[in-house]
């Protein structure tokens, strides 16, 4: 679905984000892309959008160039960016008629379930909703699209508890088999248990890609009252050592996304314990 070759991009008058940059995905995952702020999360969902351009590198995505924009790519992609960006002159239902003859597979009936699921008045002025609301629209729009590619930037952001809650139901519950979501974010928790796959982005390089089920399998996390001898990684915290051990005989453990990124841009190198890795680029 995803192939990134070599990938150079920067902004003008400001030091490279991405030299030599490789990726590949494959249809049918929730890929959570992790990153600090500034790590260049949103300029590489928007890069395979063809909202930026990559100064060298090939990228090809459903087969084609993003940055030509054909019309029939602009189909099967939905992009969610952190900003606001929806009409505010515009009630959720009118602008949901006015988008969807775009997109050949958009189901209207699941936009209205999610918007009331959601708790969001389809019929207000999106100017009137709050962000968080207005957040819920622009997902519930891309849930409904039935896009094979859809990009998410800081879903979760303005979003309170229930809210993070329901997106990830309908996140798992809505998306079929033959589509692709990205999510870019730093808020990690509220990923858990909806990530098939995870990427960590750093300084510009993907430190490590990988299936959360090769990662369970690889390796273990605990809590521990005192340090850890064979620890891959640990850090202290309210409840104890926490650590990240390669996996042997020990029971297999939910994996921790925190600690894991904590230990992957503390330089640990853990695609190295791991049984079988995707696309790594060090």
């Amino acid at each position: 679905m995803i192939q990134v070759q070599n990938l150079d991009f920067s902004y003008p008058k400001k030091p490279q984000l991405f030299s030599k940059l490789n990726w590949e995905s494959s249809t049918g995952n929730i890929i959570g892309m992790l990153g600090k702020n500034g790590a260049g999360k949103s300029s590489f969902l928007r890069i395979l959008a063809g909202l930026l351009f990559p100064d060298n590198g090939q990228l090809s995505v459903l087969g084609f160039s993003p940055e030509e924009r054909a019309s029939a790519f602009l189909q099967e992609v939905f992009f969610v960016p952190n900003e606001n960006y929806l009409p505010g002159h515009l009630s959720a239902e009118r602008y949901r008629q006015i988008l969807q003859p775009f997109y050949p597979r958009f189901d209207g009936e699941t936009f209205s379930q999610l918007l009331d699921r959601f708790e969001v008045n389809s019929q207000e002025k999106i100017k009137n909703l709050s962000f968080g609301q207005q957040k819920k629209v622009g997902l519930a729009m891309a849930l409904s699209s039935g896009c094979a590619l859809i990009l998410l930037d800081e879903p979760t952001n303005g979003l309170d508890i229930s809210g993070k809650s329901a997106f990830r139901k309908e996140l798992i519950s809505v998306l079929s088999e033959d589509q692709t979501v990205i999510i870019a974010t730093h808020l990690i928790r509220d990923l858990e248990n909806t990530l098939d796959r995870v990427m960590i982005l750093d300084q510009g390089q993907i430190k490590l890609d990988a299936d959360l089920s090769d990662l369970a399998d690889s390796l273990h996390f605990g809590i521990s009252q005192s340090a850890v001898p064979d620890a891959i990684f640990s850090q202290s915290s309210a409840l104890g050592v926490q650590f990240i051990q390669a996996r042997t005989t020990q029971a297999q453990t939910v994996v921790n996304l925190e600690l894991l990124f904590e230990g992957v841009t503390s330089g640990v190198p853990i695609a190295s314990f791991l049984s079988k890795t995707n696309s790594l680029t060090t």
